[in-house]
């Protein structure tokens, strides 16, 4: 028996009511089962608006539903209604099913602002961008009111399609309906003009009345990006001191990737502060943003105490600790993490593998590099070319160049990285003939030679120290546009120096169009090693009249040049104005080079005064004292020669320098059977021996000499030569000691 709707509406409790609630509450279930409870009581709603939270449910659970239930619609005439046509806009909008949306929107007799709304977002959601654009273009032409999530999502598509015209046309259309002062559509118009002019983007964003998070965050990751990242931090600093607004979580891991790229600690101190301010402490991205910022900021006793704080860890956390120990020479503190690691059953991946392999070459472990191409294999990295790259690198300095040409060889395809990679390693090798031969291959192939490739060619050459094939690879660097770059420039530079062509370093050196600390230290360097300490020493006040500040690079170029050229008293005083006056304190490596030069001068008890004089937070390595081992063989001094060489043997045992160094010394002074023991220590320690050599040039080519060797066809006539020429050394040596007797 069918019983009349109103007695229904009457007696029974309201539906309607009911699906409104239900629809509220988001329990989508219940709403369809109340409208089919009505339905099987023959109930038909009385009230329009229970239908969009139908169609809503209908989008939640069932399109299939929705259809039907938008038949239904048509057949009690109910699409007429702006409310329902525009729910059934939304829901086949939604569902992606823009055939029925458009068949929908073009039946409807009463479209409104909503309904145009509702078409043009529906395409931009869903992705379908240049179509959604193309409706907003309409819908302006009808005169509707876009609402302002449309207004954004209309702005983001502009961005993303790069259509920069149209979006400035909103721009205007914006300013005219009075809604740029609206905080989402301001920070959409920031973002858009960030990728289009950061000057604009600046303009607007000083305008802004009021400025939010993501204003603030918007404007500081556009510096960023860009080459002016400094301001970026200083605008990040303003907001949080001046601004008073905390940055959100990738914010401040933006902030912290340029704190590490500029080597910003401060502001990097900064950026910790406010994240323990707001409690993010625990957040996995952000402490894995610390670590890499302490470890590139010079902290990795920083870094790892973050590390060590830190309640979750994942691949990224093990990884960043590992590269930032290895970024700060800490091999053997990073190789006991990667066994950790294994300890604790962290599963290694890729990068990993990388970070690794920088280790073994450290260490010179070439089981060990085998080790990790067994793992490549097995898990398929192949195909990943900074791995296979980085096992190339590996390989040639762990002393396997056959392995490294063998697997460069079998690749299927190189590119960039491992071409340059196996050129710079031949360079490194001492082949740059084989390092030549592999770049003319590259060049017949389609990769383009990078940055990197053209740095690589020219350390070749500069370990040749053949002019000529010097200027080929500069000619090179030219003719693909490369030679403006500063790096490529400030390495062409080097090679001339080494080449000892120093007029060309200079020449090369005025004209590079930019100029950096390094192509400064670089050229400072060239100096040096030309003998010509004076014309370095000019340098350096010239670096500082252009208003360049001096980094400890620079200092250790000019005390370098200052020891090859003998001015003890310029290299003492340049060390003492180091803090003073260019704001450095003196490193290891200063001091080393310092002892190095009172060394050659004989100076020993200067020189061991200055080691009791380093501060202690340095220890002494076996430079410093390899240096003073070098002047007690050259002056004769085996008593203090031998406490030096005790302290280069305990630092590197596997160095053979020091163990030829020591025998030198005792047979210069007759102790034979000392110097046999150095001899054999060599031999039982298995200690490689690098034979040194020098390079002539004859004619326009660089022959190596090296001590002993027959394999030369003018051996017989060299070795004449070179007697003839120490008993020239001792005739002349033999009169300098008879004019300081007299």
């Amino acid at each position: 028996m069918r019983f009349p709707t109103n007695f229904w509406g009457s007696k029974l409790p309201s539906w309607s009511l009911r699906i409104k609630e239900s629809s509220r509450v988001g329990k989508w279930l219940e709403v369809l089962s109340h409208y089919r409870e009505m339905q099987r009581y023959g109930v038909e709603p009385s009230d329009p608006s229970v239908f969009p939270p139908i169609l809503k449910a209908c989008l939640n659970l069932s399109s299939r539903y929705g259809k039907s239930m938008h038949a239904c619609l048509i057949k009690q005439c109910y699409e007429s209604f702006a409310s329902i046509g525009n729910s059934v806009l939304d829901f086949y909008s939604k569902c992606g099913d823009f055939e029925s949306a458009l068949g929908a929107f073009h039946c409807m007799q009463n479209r409104d602002s909503v309904s145009w709304n509702i078409i043009i977002y529906g395409h931009l959601d869903q992705g379908v961008v240049e179509e959604g654009l193309r409706w907003f273009n309409k819908a302006r032409v009808a005169r509707f009111e876009p609402n302002i999530s449309t207004l954004v999502l209309v702005i983001q598509a502009c961005r993303s399609i790069g259509a920069y015209n149209e979006g400035l046309e909103v721009h205007g259309y914006m300013i005219r309906s009075g809604l740029c002062v609206i905080d989402s559509i301001q920070n959409s118009m920031l973002s858009m003009y960030m990728d289009i002019d950061l000057g604009s983007a600046r303009k607007l964003f000083d305008e802004m009345s009021d400025k939010d998070v993501i204003s603030w965050s918007v404007m500081i990751e556009g510096y960023l990006q860009s080459e002016e990242a400094e301001i970026g931090l200083k605008l990040f600093r303003v907001m949080v001191s001046e601004g008073g607004i905390q940055p959100d979580g990738v914010t401040a891991a933006s902030v912290l990737k340029a704190c590490g790229r500029l080597k910003d600690i401060h502001t990097g101190k900064l950026v910790h502060g406010v994240v323990i301010r707001r409690g993010d402490n625990d957040d996995l991205f952000i402490g894995n943003s610390l670590i890499d910022m302490y470890s590139k900021c010079k902290d990795v006793d920083s870094a790892y105490q973050i590390y060590r704080e830190m309640s979750r860890k994942n691949n990224v956390s093990w990884n960043s600790i590992l590269s930032g120990f290895v970024l700060n020479e800490k091999y053997s503190e990073a190789l006991l993490l990667f066994n950790l690691m294994g300890e604790e059953g962290v599963e290694v991946d890729e990068v990993t593998l990388v970070i690794f392999l920088q280790i073994c070459k450290y260490f010179v472990q070439p089981s060990q590099c085998k080790s990790v191409h067994c793992v490549i294999i097995r898990r398929e990295y192949e195909s990943n070319g900074l791995v296979i790259s980085s096992l190339i690198d590996a390989y040639v300095k762990c002393n396997l160049v056959d392995l490294a040409w063998k697997l460069f060889d079998g690749l299927k395809r190189r590119d960039g990285v491992s071409w340059s990679t196996m050129i710079g390693g031949l360079a490194y090798c001492g082949k740059p003939d084989e390092a030549v031969k592999i770049f003319c291959e590259m060049s017949k192939t389609q990769e383009k030679p990078t940055v990197i490739t053209i740095i690589n060619l020219l350390e070749a050459f500069s370990l040749s120290a053949e002019l000529r094939r010097s200027k080929w690879a500069h000619g090179i660097a030219i003719r693909r546009d490369m030679a403006a770059d500063v790096a490529v420039a400030t390495a062409i530079v080097d090679m001339y120096a080494k080449c000892g062509a120093i007029d060309n370093s200079r020449k090369v050196f005025d004209q590079m169009p930019q100029k950096n600390v390094v192509s400064w230290s670089a050229m400072v360097a060239a100096y040096g090693m030309n003998g010509l300490p004076r014309e370095a020493l000019t340098l350096l006040a010239e670096m500082k009249l252009q208003g360049l500040k001096l980094n400890s690079v620079t200092a250790l170029s000019a005390l370098s040049a200052c020891s090859h050229g003998g001015l003890i008293e310029e290299g003492l005083t340049f060390l003492k104005s180091m803090v003073h006056e260019y704001g450095i304190v003196p490193g290891l490596e200063h001091y080393s080079c310092v002892i190095d030069m009172l060394g050659r001068a004989g100076k020993l008890d200067l020189a061991m005064e200055l080691i009791n004089q380093i501060p202690d937070g340095h220890k002494v390595g076996a430079s410093a004292w390899g240096a003073v081992l070098s002047a007690c063989r050259s002056y004769g001094n085996s008593e203090l020669g031998a406490g030096a060489l005790s302290h280069v043997l305990e630092l590197e045992p596997m160095n053979s320098a020091g163990y030829l160094l020591g025998s030198s010394m005792y047979a210069a002074e007759g102790l034979r059977d000392n110097a046999t023991r150095m001899r054999r220590l060599v031999k039982e320690r298995g200690v490689r021996v690098s034979a040194g050599y020098s390079l002539v040039h004859v004619g326009n080519k660089a022959c190596r000499f090296v001590a002993g060797d027959c394999s030369n066809p003018g051996a017989q006539e060299i070795n004449i030569m070179v007697e003839q020429l120490h008993s020239c050394m001792n005739i002349d040596e033999r009169i300098h000691l008879g004019v300081l007797e007299c």
